[in-house]
């Protein structure tokens, strides 16, 4: 939990090379004693390795019956007793948890009760009727106005940021003094939700309604929301609730159980609580579905809006067109009449070419299979070379910062000028992973910018670098991005990384050996990003992560141009196979309200 975008799923490699070790360590470590009272071999394996598994995909529980349940002797307690008893698992509703995914779901349940059913002093918003013209986003307003619990989710383009800034502006006239807390779950989100707030504050309808205080807004993390410490427990709680009467948290499929039941203990009794986020995009690292979830509770109908007109992507746009073709398919055998419907209602396959990044460029989407003929060695050199394409604009922008006699005015540029474009893959390793593709993109534009400068270390000027844990004593999160640079202090010059989402500068020195360079980013750790072009890489080693839910992640990271470079087998995996996560959250919630 202290690593919301946790390596367990970036790792999942990894895991799934030692996944039957690591999961035949712990059984046996469960089924010795204090846990157990019998012999190991008296106790059910299987079905212990069948939970473990589970949560090592993301689920809280599995489906099992009282005769598998009863092999396990005095490890398993019933949910009725849980109260006042403690054991390695629970048995609740033919479903078969861990104690601590248990507790979580049920306490998350109980929380979520309450805030539904919490009385909130309701806002006229009568003078406000003329902020909003689509009816979804008018009963956004509406909702919110009346209640405390609030969940407005949207595809891309959907207006949902639009949306916010004036229920927020509504918010703020409505209410005297009144305290908001704007949170995402990574440093990234956090940084592209003030900017598209800020942006939609300047809207000339709203000009009348935004004070100063709201153009103050800065999102921050959602562990810096809660204050979580090094041994990640929250500064604010249950008993010490957060003090604000409105909490923003964007991109709220990212919540996993745990952060969830944090944030709703957190919530004080008078507050609204606004989750706004994207159901059909990836779940939470870490075990649960929460936003999903809290989408099938009936009894919540009246706490969440559907935003459904995009206006990101026009009429015919491609990217959009995409996402939508995503949405509807379902499994199929025919692979082949798959790939013809694709290259018919979005795009054929095509050679993949520079991508001109201008503000008049249209909608774009380019794709490249990669070889198929594997009696031979893949020479992937020529991959890398397209996938640079992307980035020759950056280089061409440090080459200006690099020779102009004041470099600072050309830092914002080189800052911008790398947000526009991104190579996302699935996996961490192999020839198209993370760590290599970063590697070959470093060797690339170190090889152009020679002539201008050199590598010192690990470090040059131009390199992106991304937390990949809490640094507490730093104030850096997991997933926060930033730029190096070269900075004279007191005579010196010296490396320094800036990170545009804190507006701060750390010495290249103090940064951890660990911090990652970030030309390339894993689907999971750009959810809450965009770029104006995105590359998304494809490759049959992530068939075990492939899923509707990737693939459409990552393309809705791209703006107005898409490059796809995919395995045949991969892109039709990711087409037809959506993911859905084992929860017992949407039970609790209904029997707890209807209790």
């Amino acid at each position: 939990m202290d690593n919301f975008e946790d390596n367990c799923v970036e790792n999942k490699q990894d895991k799934e090379h030692q996944g039957a070790e690591w999961i035949g360590t712990w059984s046996r470590f469960i089924r010795q004693k204090p846990f157990t009272q019998g012999a190991q071999s008296e106790i059910d394996s299987d079905i212990i390795e069948q939970v473990l598994e589970a949560i090592q995909n993301g689920n809280s529980c599995i489906p099992a019956t009282q005769a598998q349940v009863d092999t396990l002797q005095n490890l398993v307690i019933c949910a009725a007793d849980a109260s006042q008893e403690i054991a390695p698992f629970v048995f609740d509703q033919q479903h078969l948890y861990l104690y601590r995914y248990w507790i979580l779901e049920h306490a998350l349940a109980e929380q979520v009760v309450r805030l539904k059913q919490q009385t909130i002093d309701p806002i006229d918003i009568g003078d406000y009727s003329n902020l909003l013209s689509d009816e979804h986003q008018i009963r956004a307003l509406h909702m919110v106005a009346r209640q405390g619990l609030n969940i407005i989710t949207g595809g891309p383009g959907t207006g949902k940021t639009y949306t916010l800034a004036r229920i927020i502006a509504v918010l703020n006239q409505a209410i005297p003094n009144i305290r908001i807390a704007m949170a995402a779950p990574t440093g990234k989100a956090a940084q592209r939700m003030k900017e598209a707030l800020q942006h939609s504050f300047n809207d000339e309808k709203l000009q009348n309604w935004v004070t100063n205080d709201l153009k103050q807004l800065n999102p921050v993390t959602l562990h810096r929301l809660l204050g979580l410490n090094s041994n990640n427990q929250p500064r604010f709680h249950a008993k010490q609730p957060l003090p604000y009467d409105v909490i923003v948290v964007d991109e709220a499929s990212m919540l996993d159980l745990g952060l969830a039941q944090m944030l709703f203990a957190a919530v004080p009794e008078h507050a609204r609580l606004i989750l706004l986020g994207d159901a059909d995009q990836l779940a939470a690292v870490d075990v649960g579905s929460v936003l999903a979830d809290l989408q099938q509770v009936a009894a919540l109908a009246d706490n969440r809006v559907n935003l459904l007109t995009s206006r990101r992507f026009k009429e015919g746009a491609l990217i959009g067109q995409m996402a939508q073709f995503i949405q509807l398919q379902e499994f199929t055998q025919n692979h082949v009449a798959l790939l013809e419907k694709f290259s018919t209602q979005v795009v054929g396959p095509t050679q993949i070419e520079t991508m001109s990044l201008t503000p008049e460029m249209e909608d774009h989407i380019q794709w490249e299979y990669l070889t198929e003929d594997t009696s031979k060695p893949v020479d992937w050199t020529p991959y890398y070379d397209k996938l640079m394409f992307g980035y020759q604009d950056y280089i061409e922008i440090l080459k200006h910062y690099l020779t102009a006699d004041e470099p600072e005015l050309w830092m914002s540029k080189v800052l911008k000028c790398f947000d526009d474009y991104r190579i996302l893959t699935a996996i961490r390793h192999g020839n198209l992973g993370l760590r290599q593709l970063n590697q070959q993109i470093e060797q690339r534009l170190l090889a152009s910018l020679s002539l201008f400068m050199l590598k010192q270390g690990d470090w040059y000027v131009g390199r992106p670098v991304m937390m990949t844990y809490n640094d507490y004593q730093l104030g850096l999160s997991n997933g926060d991005i930033g730029i190096c640079f070269k900075r004279n202090r007191e005579g010196q010059s010296q490396f320094e990384v800036y990170f545009p989402s804190l507006d701060k500068w750390v010495l290249a020195t103090r940064l951890p050996k660990s911090i990652e360079t970030a030309f390339v980013m894993t689907i999971h750790k750009s959810q809450g990003s965009e770029f104006t072009h995105t590359a998304v890489v494809l490759d049959r080693s992530a068939k075990n992560l492939l899923s509707k839910e990737l693939l459409y992640t990552a393309i809705t990271r791209a703006k107005r141009g898409l490059t796809l470079l995919v395995d045949q087998d991969a892109f039709i995996q990711s087409l037809t196979h959506g993911s859905s996560r084992t929860s017992g959250l949407l039970d609790k919630i209904n029997r707890i309200i209807n209790y």
